[in-house]
This record gives structure tokens, C-alpha cells and sequence, in this order.
């Protein structure tokens, strides 16, 4: 098949402007081992393609050695790398031992160890990193779902620099545990950002070394999956993630080369859309590409006519639904593992942002509901349900929220010294030896109703318990309010009626019941998990907020707009 001209040109751009810009910014002692082999990996593969301006280059071969010295130095005895939070980290040091075994197959398959200068004695220092390295990724463990894989890919790279049955055998071991992967085509941490730079390359990797049916399979399955989470302004959807990038906006431009691959590979003209979609936001990682297109030439190759996909879906295992028409795209999400773990770390699903908007230039980027009810922080989802009736989507989001006041302890647990178990009542620890007391438990329930429209939604929330402070924070970007009250902190209320977020034709208007009434300051309540370090999870953007008491319902209703229309 023909090259795409300009796919090649672009990349070529972007290969030297990386390649000018990292040779003048020097070798710095702070580079860790990872950012040292992905310079040594950029340096080799623009000296090894033949678009390159600096191709056959002895400077790069030069500059790569220098990085690969440096390197040696950080490998310590075990084999593994120096350096990181992670300490002897064999998954950490898999990625670099990735790049290693990438970057000598690169030296090997060009011909430039015979032509040019150094390449031969490069190959050699690769060489004995590698060796070094293999033992440590023959035993080592991981901590973290995505590890698993990209340890894998290593064993699958040394595996293919020098056939080992001991190689193959461990790969089988974690391969053997089975992928990941839901029916709904979302890897278990939920993460677009694993999913883009672990996952699915070291799969496709493991696929192509191993002729792993299984691996490609769940590649395939999680791009399709992933065109329904792109967009209009070009992000993937975040927030049912378990990992950072739940609370920031994730580009699809880290998609490219998977997205070109699979694309020509399989003839997907939905893939090719969303490979034409992520080279629009510009190349972000040229390097890495670049190594992709030298070891597999296809993705260079023109792709197929794009097909847009269909814009819209529903992701059970991660109780998301995402509902599109020309005029605006809805996104309900309803599945944090916050109800069920009582716990905010690293891994787990916490963002309690429950709808978001898109319309035109505008976006309702976060709908949080806020209480001031013990300390437990805003409504996180516990049961998420779905259903059509007369072809209208409908969504119940529905929380039970509790505390406890205890009694007196019994005789039979008293002790003469009034010392008891330091345990957990599930907000706080205290030396109360809690269950072993009669608790009183005092429980908030609240559903949120959301009711798909052609423009919008209609967002009903239902209240029923004691009497306690309730904030709705709506925050937008791309635009400026038009109807609200402005308050000394930057934020808006809407004390009643309608309001609404423009951009020049663009506008979501966002209006409450003739019931409601703004009652209380307008403000977000992270939660005791947060605020006792001193720290939050707000929203950030142009926030305006309904406020109120419980018990009590108030609805609100969500109309995008465009002026020209």
C-alpha cells in the first residue's frame, strides 16, 4: 500500500525539532533511567530512518552512547534501575529494558551498526544492559494491574533479541492469569492514560511475539470500546478512571499509532477516524513513534476511508452512559468504588462529578452534589440503574449515606483502666472499641434522577433525611455566566430561575424549579478523607452553585443551545 506523504512529513518535523531541542538541552545528572533511554531511543532511531534530516548521523550515535553510559551507571547489582519512588522496581525498570531491547533491534535490522561510527559498540553496551536486567524480569513481581503487561512485553522483547524458553515460560505465568479486560472493552484501572502508553502496547507487543490471539483481542476490543469515550473537543472521558487521570482531561493524541496500526492492519475505517482525530491534536510523543513506524512499517502506510463511529454508549462494569445527538453529549457516570471501600487512594474510582455536558464551544464539565452531613463528603453513586421507557433514556443514581452515635458501653466489655481498641467507625479512628456499642446510625439517602432530553437533561435530586446543608456545583469551561450572582470568591450562585454559560453562539442554560429558592453558602465539602490533611478534590473552572436543605427535592433542567441554530 502507498505511504501517507503526509503523515510522514509531519512526523519528520517533529522527529528533528525533538532531535534539535534534546541535544542542546545537555545531559543532565537528574534524568532518571527512564528518561536517559528514551533519549538514547530518539537519538538511534532518527540516525536509523532513512527521512530523518540527521540520518546516518555519527552525532546521534554519539549522544545515544553518552545516555546509555549514564544509564549503566544507574543499573545496580540486582540488574535493575536506580531511581524513582519505587525502589528495585522490576515493572519500572521494564519500561526502560523495553526501550533497551527496541532500541538494539533498531541497530540490528538498519544496517548502521556496519555503517556508521559507534553504532557496533552501542549495540554492545545495550547488550549487557539487557543481559543484566533479564534475571531481575524473570523473577520479579509487580503492584499494579498494568505492570503485569508491561513486564510481559519486556520478556516478549527479550525473548525476541534472544530465544529463551525460560523467557517464554514466565511470560505464560502472567499471561495465564487472563487479561484484564471487562466485556464493556475497559481494562480494570479504567484508565485511559494506561490504556494509551502500557496496556495496549505491550498487548500488541506480547500478540505479535507470542502470537497471543487473547492480547490482540483485548486491544481491539478496548480501541472500539474507546471511540465512544472521544469527545468533541478531542479528550477521552476520564472519569470513571481508577488512576490519576480521573480528575484532568486526557488527549486522544497518545492514541495515534494504535489507532493507524489496527487501522490498516484490520481495515477499520473507525479506527482510521480516530487516528485522523488524534494526529489533528499534533504529534505528542514523535519519538515513540517513530520507533513504532520503524519496526512496523504498516503504520506509515495510507489509511483506509474514515467512518465516524457512533457517538454514544453504555459501559456497565464501569456504570457509565454517554448520550449524543448534533446538538449536545451527555455523560452520567454513577460508578465509584468510594460507597463500597469507604477509602480515597490511588487505584481507586473517586471522582464524584456525576454528569458532564458538551455543547458546541461550551462545556458542563463537572455536576458535583455537595452536604454537610458528618464529614462524608459529596454523593458518590452506590447504585447506578438504566432504562428506556416510550424511548427515553432515564438514569437513577442513589446513595445512602451514614454516621453513628454510640451508647455506653456494656459491663461485660468495661475496663477498670477506661482504656479501649483504637478502632475504625468508618469516618474516623477512636479508642472506643466501636463494635462492641450500640450504634445509632443516622443515614441520608439522596437519588438523583437524570432524564435524557434532546437538548439536555432533566436532573431531579431527592433528599430524604435530616436536616443538613446541600450545595449542586456546576462547573463550565470555554465561556463566562449570564444570569447568576456573582460572589468574592470567583464562584456565581443562582438564587433562582435560570442562568446560563455562553460562548459567542454556544450556550447551556441551566434552570431550576419554580419551587426553588438558593438557601446557604455556595461552597464544596471534600470530605474528612480530604480536609484533614488540608487538602481537596474541588473542581476547578467557572463554578456556579444551587444551594438548600434537606429533606427536600429540587430539579433542574439543562437546555444547549446554539443561537445561529
Amino acid at each position: 500500500m502507498a505511504a501517507d506523504t503526509l503523515f510522514e512529513e509531519e512526523l519528520r518535523r517533529a522527529v528533528d525539532a525533538e532531535v534539535d531541542s534534546t541535544l542542546a538541552s545537555g545531559l543532565d545528572a537528574e534524568l532518571t533511567h527512564r528518561q536517559l533511554m528514551a533519549r538514547a531511543q530518539l537519538f538511534v532511531a532518527a540516525c536509523v530512518w532513512p527521512s530523518s534530516s540527521r540520518s546516518g548521523d555519527p552525532q546521534l550515535i554519539e549522544a545515544a552512547g553518552d545516555c546509555v553510559a549514564a544509564l549503566r551507571r544507574r543499573q545496580g547489582p540486582s540488574g535493575l534501575f536506580v531511581g524513582g519512588d519505587n525502589v528495585d522496581s522490576p515493572p519500572d525498570s521494564a519500561f526502560t529494558a523495553n526501550d533497551v531491547c527496541d532500541t538494539l533491534h533498531l541497530l540490528r535490522s538498519s544496517g548502521v551498526i556496519e555503517t556508521v561510527a559507534g553504532a557496533s559498540a552501542l549495540a554492545d553496551d545495550l547488550d549487557a544492559i539487557a543481559d543484566a536486567v533479564e534475571p531481575a524480569l524473570l523473577v520479579g513481581g509487580v503492584h499494579t494491574p498494568n505492570h503485569r503487561w508491561e513486564i510481559t512485553a519486556a520478556l516478549a522483547r527479550l525473548h525476541r533479541r534472544r530465544p529463551s524458553a525460560a523467557l517464554v515460560a514466565r511470560a505464560a505465568e502472567w499471561l495465564a492469569e487472563g487479561i484484564d479486560i471487562a466485556a464493556d472493552g475497559v481494562y480494570s484501572e479504567r484508565s485511559a492514560n494506561y490504556a494509551a502508553y502500557v496496556s495496549n502496547p505491550s498487548l500488541t507487543v506480547i500478540a505479535d511475539v507470542f502470537d497471543s490471539a487473547a492480547a490482540r483481542d483485548a486491544v481491539i476490543r478496548n480501541l472500539e470500546s474507546t471511540l465512544g469515550l472521544i469527545h468533541p473537543d478531542g479528550t477521552v472521558e476520564t472519569v470513571h478512571s481508577r488512576r490519576q487521570d480521573q480528575l484532568s482531561r486526557f488527549a486522544l493524541s497518545p492514541y495515534l499509532a494504535m489507532y493507524r496500526g489496527y487501522a490498516i492492519r484490520l481495515g477499520r475505517r473507525d479506527f482510521a477516524w480516530a487516528a485522523r482525530r488524534a494526529q489533528e491534536q499534533g504529534i505528542v510523543h514523535p519519538a515513540s513513534l517513530l520507533v513504532d513506524l520503524l519496526l512496523d512499517p504498516r503504520i506509515g502506510e495510507q489509511l483506509p476511508e474514515a467512518t465516524k463511529p457512533e457517538p454514544a454508549g453504555k459501559w456497565d462494569r464501569s456504570a457509565l452512559a454517554i448520550d449524543a445527538n448534533p446538538q449536545r453529549r451527555l455523560v452520567v457516570f454513577g460508578g465509584t468504588d468510594y460507597p463500597r471501600l469507604r477509602r480515597i487512594r490511588s487505584g481507586l474510582s473517586t471522582n464524584p462529578t456525576f454528569l458532564r455536558l458538551f455543547a458546541g464551544t461550551v462545556v458542563l464539565d463537572s455536576m458535583r452534589l455537595s452536604r454537610d452531613f458528618f464529614g462524608l463528603g459529596p454523593f458518590r453513586a452506590e447504585r447506578f440503574t438504566a432504562d428506556h421507557l416510550d424511548g427515553v433514556a432515564r438514569y437513577r443514581l442513589s446513595e445512602t449515606a451514614s454516621a453513628n452515635y454510640y451508647q455506653p458501653i456494656g459491663p461485660a466489655q468495661r475496663t477498670a483502666s477506661g482504656e479501649y481498641a483504637l478502632t475504625d467507625d468508618g469516618r474516623f479512628y477512636g479508642s472506643m472499641s466501636f463494635a462492641d456499642r450500640r450504634a445509632d446510625p443516622v443515614a441520608l439517602r439522596t437519588d438523583v434522577d437524570v432524564v435524557v432530553t434532546d437538548d439536555g437533561a432533566a436532573v431531579s435530586i431527592v433528599f430524604d433525611g435530616p436536616d443538613c446543608a446541600w450545595a449542586l456545583e456546576l462547573s463550565f469551561r470555554g465561556g463566562s455566566f449570564e444570569g447568576v450572582d456573582p460572589q468574592n470568591d470567583g464562584t456565581a450562585i443562582l438564587a433562582a430561575g435560570a442562568g446560563s454559560y455562553r460562548n459567542g453562539d454556544d450556550r447551556i442554560i441551566f434552570e431550576a424549579d419554580a419551587l426553588y429558592r438558593a438557601d446557604g453558602p455556595g461552597r464544596y465539602r471534600p470530605g474528612e478523607d480530604y480536609a484533614f490533611l488540608g487538602a481537596t478534590d474541588a473542581a476547578m473552572g467557572d463554578r456556579v452553585y444551587l444551594t438548600g436543605r434537606s429533606p427536600g427535592r429540587v430539579t433542574l433542567t439543562l437546555r444547549a443551545e446554539n443561537l445561529r441554530a
